[in-house]
């Protein structure tokens, strides 16, 4: 009996360094994905919503970026609340750790470790 074809999809900016990363180690093993490009198509609150069943706002924001940081303190405070956070999301998506890696609709990982994508994919 044949295994069921996953969905893979990779959602993040193609300039990122980690999603680049990402991106050739899925090629590499022959692994078939969709790329989602959040400056392209952006991200709905559907879809943010539907991420956080997965993973909590705290992991989905990167604080650590350079978007986040060239924020105003105003739009920081707003990401205290849950419909402020994924506001800004929609508004920023770069904010967004990247990539966020779902399979079959659920967030499996966010960033990029090679060792979580073989023990995903092997």
């Amino acid at each position: 009996m044949a295994k069921a074809a996953k969905t893979v999809v990779v959602y993040g900016i193609p300039n990122c360094d980690t999603v680049k990363k990402a991106r050739v180690w899925l090629e590499e093993h022959g692994v078939e994905f969709e790329f989602h490009d959040f400056k392209k198509a952006g991200v709905s609150n559907a879809l943010v919503q539907d991420w956080l069943k997965d993973v909590s706002l705290d992991q989905l924001i990167n604080k650590r970026g350079t978007t986040w940081r060239a924020l105003s303190d105003v739009h920081k405070a707003e990401a205290d609340t849950t419909a402020g956070a994924i506001a800004l999301m929609i508004h920023k998506p770069s904010i967004i750790k990247r990539p966020v890696l779902a399979v079959n609709g659920r967030v499996k990982t966010l960033g990029f470790s090679a060792d979580q994508y073989e023990t995903l994919f092997a």
